[in-house]
């Protein structure tokens, strides 16, 4: 499911415009992503919780060439699936 097949679901299932449903999801990811960005963590209880995650600078090797570089540290997003969200996939 991509983008727009989320927003026409998100449209029929809450019987709203398209423009609307997808004026929703745009608060969402925009809401969620704000949170992210301060620090703070993002739980929507029965579903997951999104929280960030710092991973340290590195060494790695480039596949091409065998040589070693340095991969430079970085803020990454962790998704940690909810209880409710896990019982209905299985």
């Amino acid at each position: 499911m991509n983008k727009s097949d989320l927003i026409d679901a998100m449209a029929a299932d809450a019987g709203i415009t398209k423009a609307a449903a997808k004026a929703a999801l745009e608060s969402l990811t925009g809401n969620v992503t704000g949170a992210l960005k301060k620090g703070d963590k993002v739980a929507l209880v029965g579903w997951g919780t999104w929280s960030v995650s710092k991973r340290a600078a590195r060494e790695g090797r480039n596949p091409q060439t065998g040589k070693t570089i340095k991969i430079a540290a970085k803020n990454v997003v962790k998704f940690k699936a909810g209880a409710g969200l896990g019982d209905a996939v299985n």
